[in-house]
């Protein structure tokens, strides 16, 4: 299906003759203007009609509805009346008149309805779907609006327009793009979108942290974003040494013991150390309750999706091979949420690059360190360039195989 027709590939806006006009009632087609609109063929349409009700049983003669007299026919033999007749259509909670003309107008509102419903119900978002639904959308509302002179309408249209735009541009990151317009396409984990919320996240943990060192810090990191929704999340054993090495308990206790942090009562950060995956352990960061003023505007599907995206880089098989501490690996995190989609550090202009300040402070390190654990990272092949820490900013570009991780800018 493209842009601007129905899921039968039939025309609907721009009035061309591809076979399916309604060549027999021009008035039934027309629209402010002249031309003829065609939108895709509707399910049911030129079928037999329901057939009329019958008396109740019991009834009098006299409770008998009239008959009326069969509608006048349409070219090829189907009633004018039983044009969609039995279909009842809603679309963007709105009731699509029965009466509204053009046929074809109500007929594509109707299955539109439909269409949006039935993508809802789909197990996976496929946004080159949705991007489509919005298409159609935007055309079939604008002539609502130019048909009822209804300005909402108007609007509705114009909101469908931006909707499928939009959507457009979070399944083109979805999906990646090309990096400086040749080569494979990149598969992103993030899209634009998820990158903004990703760099909230990391300066809500850099302006918060509520221990100064690197390894509170990662942990602060991960379990923010386990809890960020709901104030709780489940995390393991596994999940911990990973994230911390031999400084797991430690730094577990530590976040208990200055309240940022809460563990079940019967568990304590032994015990969280041994959970298994079939029984995570629940942890809760009160900052992070529903009860309490939220940080983040972002949904389950972010969450669970920026998540993914931190254990990616944390747990990066060459990071670990180089036994990179957790300063290095939050350098890690903070290259790759901040850099183009070509990988390049920081935004485009004058201001290249990363502010050294900020950097080292995010990561719980000195400004005058970060070159060394950007050495560590061009050494695993996180960084393909040396890094420039000069004028007060960290400057370099993130390898190939890391730019599925890039944050987009």
């Amino acid at each position: 299906m493209s842009a601007g027709t129905g899921d039968r590939g039939g025309l609907f806006a721009d009035g061309a003759d591809s076979g399916r006009t309604d060549r027999g009632r021009p008035d039934r087609g027309a629209v402010p203007g002249g031309g003829t609109v065609m939108f895709s063929d509707a399910p049911g349409c030129g079928g037999p009609s329901a057939a009329p009700a019958s008396a109740r049983p019991g009834a009098g003669a006299a409770s008998v509805p009239r008959a009326r007299p069969a509608p006048r026919p349409r070219p090829g033999g189907v009633p004018a009346g039983h044009l969609g007749a039995a279909r009842w259509g809603k679309v963007a909670q709105r009731i699509v008149p029965d009466d509204l003309q053009p046929d074809a107008l109500r007929l594509e509102l109707t299955e539109l309805g439909d269409a949006f419903r039935a993508y809802q119900r789909r197990p996976e978002p496929d946004l080159a779907v949705l991007a489509e639904l919005h298409d159609r959308k935007a055309r079939a509302f604008a002539l609502w609006a130019d048909v009822t002179g209804d300005a909402s309408l108007r609007e509705e249209a114009d909101r469908a327009a931006t909707a499928a735009r939009t959507t457009r541009e979070m399944d083109v990151n979805r999906r990646g793009i090309p990096v400086d317009g040749e080569g494979p396409v990149v598969e992103r984990l993030l899209t634009r979108g998820q990158g903004v919320h990703a760099r909230r996240v990391l300066e809500h943990v850099r302006a918060g942290s509520p221990l100064p060192e690197a390894e509170a810090r990662l942990a602060v990191l991960m379990l923010t974003l386990r809890a960020a929704r709901a104030g709780t999340g489940n995390v393991t054993g596994q999940d911990l040494i990973g994230w911390l090495q031999g400084d797991a308990e430690r730094v577990l206790q530590q976040l208990v013991d200055v309240g940022w942090l809460r563990l079940p009562e019967d568990v304590s950060a032994d015990d969280a150390l041994t959970s298994r995956p079939e029984e995570p352990t629940q942890v809760t960061v009160p900052t992070l309750l529903p009860t309490e003023p939220r940080p983040f505007s972002f949904g389950k599907v972010t969450r669970a999706r920026l998540s993914g995206w931190a254990q990616k880089v944390v747990g990066d098989r060459k990071l670990r091979k180089k036994k990179a501490g957790a300063a290095t690996r939050l350098l890690a995190v903070y290259t790759a949420a901040h850099s183009r989609p070509d990988g390049r550090l920081g935004g485009a202009g004058e201001d290249v690059g990363l502010a050294l300040d900020t950097v080292a402070s995010f990561c719980a390190v000195r400004p005058e360190d970060v070159a060394e654990h950007a050495g560590v990272l061009i050494a695993a092949g996180w960084l393909v360039e040396e890094a420039d820490t000069a004028g007060g900013r960290l400057r370099g570009r993130l390898a190939e195989r890391v730019l599925p991780l890039s944050g987009l800018l």
